[in-house]
């Protein structure tokens, strides 16, 4: 699970529109949390066929539902035929994971799982152990022919959690344009799309949050951003983590060493269109670290980023790509 990022839903008057309030719903699903807020002439709530889309999403590729498809194939069950979110999520793994060099890699899972952070129980980590495992993570060992997965190694097992709640945003977006509605926020776990402005004109805004270590509560705010028509997905180190021997080790696994990164890139803020590219994406960018990162944001400028990393003294530095100054502002610290 990624940071959490806080909406700062503005009040605004409403005389373009029939109802005079926004519509907001929220509940659960991907085992967080989701909040969306619309603006709709006809006034509908459009929250069953939301939910409806989120557990056909889930039974697609949540591996924490053990019939799901992603979880069928991990486990080799024969004649799996995979759907639409499944090959849209694995052709952008694909691709991210060539773009970064295969920072970005979904073949990660048994890795993840042997550090403790998927479903499965948690190993005694040894160095024997994860020279074993790294023989069977590799992207290039699965491949997606028509709607079947092929594997080179039975093995391999992926792990679109480090994108899939991006890409169910972008799902219920797409949801919510095809019922003509162009106001709108959505957030689920953290992650954010919104499109156009408020009625009387204002933009959506969110929060960045500081990164501090903090599994269980919201930590105060860093920046605060702007949105129209534009996706954020933050990666950080500070949400999920286990401490072993005084040691901290983050959740997000290196793919060419087998071990959680270690770096100075505390989290990574990523702007694009599509909320599965910010999401892919800035999840790649924590594994490279902050100097690999400057260099492929210079390669990709279809991404824009916001960067918090640590300096020498352990004090807070910035990293933003240019198009993201016009719509991030600091917090004031008091």
């Amino acid at each position: 699970m990624k940071t959490t990022i806080l909406l700062a839903y503005l009040t605004c008057t409403l005389s373009l529109y029939a109802q005079k309030e926004p519509i907001r719903i929220e509940g659960e699903a991907q085992g967080t949390t989701y909040h969306i807020t619309y603006f709709d002439k006809k006034n509908r709530d459009l929250q069953p066929q939301i939910i409806k889309l989120l557990e056909e999403f889930d039974n697609s590729v949540s591996t924490y539902k053990p019939n799901s498809i992603i979880s069928k194939i991990n486990t080799n069950k024969p004649n799996v035929i995979v759907d639409k979110y499944f090959i849209r999520c694995f052709n952008k793994a694909k691709e991210v994971w060539k773009n970064t060099q295969g920072a970005f890699d979904p073949t990660v899972y048994p890795l993840v799982n042997a550090w403790g952070f998927g479903p499965g129980k948690k190993e005694k980590i040894e160095k024997e152990k994860i020279d074993s495992i790294l023989q069977f993570v590799g992207f290039d060992l699965i491949e997606l022919k028509g709607n079947k997965i092929i594997k080179k190694d039975p093995r391999v097992a992926l792990d679109f959690n480090a994108f899939a709640q991006g890409y169910s945003v972008d799902v219920v977006s797409n949801f919510l344009l095809s019922k003509k509605i162009t106001s709108f926020i959505v957030e689920i776990g953290g992650e954010v799309y919104a499109h156009g402005k408020k009625p009387n004109g204002d933009h959506w805004s969110i929060g960045v949050e500081k990164p501090i270590d903090n599994k269980t509560s919201s930590n105060p705010l860093k920046a605060i951003v702007k949105l129209e028509n534009l996706a954020i997905a933050t990666s950080g180190n500070y949400r999920r983590f286990i401490i072993e021997d005084g040691i901290k080790y983050a959740h997000h696994i290196d793919p060419k060493t087998g071990y959680p990164t270690k770096n100075n890139l505390l989290s990574a803020s990523v702007f694009s269109k599509e909320c599965i590219s910010s999401d892919a994406n800035a999840t790649g960018i924590l594994v490279m670290g902050l100097d690999k990162a400057k260099l492929f944001l210079n390669q990709h400028p279809e991404l824009q980023a916001y960067l918090i990393y640590s300096d020498e003294n352990g004090n807070y530095k910035i990293y933003e790509t240019s198009a993201v100054k016009s719509i991030v502002s600091e917090v004031k610290e008091e």
